[in-house]
This record gives C-alpha cells, structure tokens and sequence, in this order.
C-alpha cells in the first residue's frame, strides 16, 4: 500500500481507490492534505498491467471465444487491475516525469 512521504502514514486500499487520478497527476494524502504523486518505478508498473488488458481481449479473439464470454474476461481482468492499482502505487513529494524533453 502506498505511503505518504510527507506523514509516512500508510494509505488504505480503499483510500487509495478512492483518491485514484485520473485526469490529475497527484493525489491529496487523507491524512496531512499535502500533494502527493506516483513515482516513475509505479508508473511504468501500472503502464505494463494496463497492457494486460488488451493482451487477454486477444488471446480471447485468437480463441474464438464467444463475444459475452469475452466480456466476462474484460470485466474480470478490469476489477483484478483495479484491486492491485494500491499495490503497485508509491508516492513522491515532487511529480517525476517519465520523459523529459530537451528544448
């Protein structure tokens, strides 16, 4: 579970789910209500799970699964990432960015 780096108090897992950025890059800790943001390390870890997505949509399509069988797949695979989104999430006190561009 993620830890704050400014308290060092441990989220929860439902904390954590239910402070999930998804258009904004950091996260309010519940605790002491300083900015916190995902680390580089976490960020590619959630990018590689987010390709477990549409690997098991494929190999569903390679199997000639039926189409509501595939849905089950989706559904299950979308709340399986869902649950270990706090497992995989660490916290820095400054934003990393994973590219950084010479200019």
């Amino acid at each position: 579970m993620p830890t704050c780096q400014n308290c060092k108090n441990r989220w929860g897992w439902a904390q954590t789910i239910r402070k999930m950025p998804f258009l904004d890059t950091g996260m309010i800790c519940p605790y002491c209500s300083t900015k916190q943001y995902p680390t580089n390390p976490s960020k590619k870890k959630w990018g590689l799970a987010g390709l477990l997505t549409p690997s098991v949509m494929l190999v569903a399509r390679l199997f000639e699964l039926p189409p509501l069988f595939s849905l089950g797949i989706l559904v299950l695979t979308f709340f399986s990432l869902l649950a270990i989104y706090p497992v995989l999430m660490e916290f820095s006190n400054e934003e990393e960015h994973l590219w950084l561009l010479n200019g």
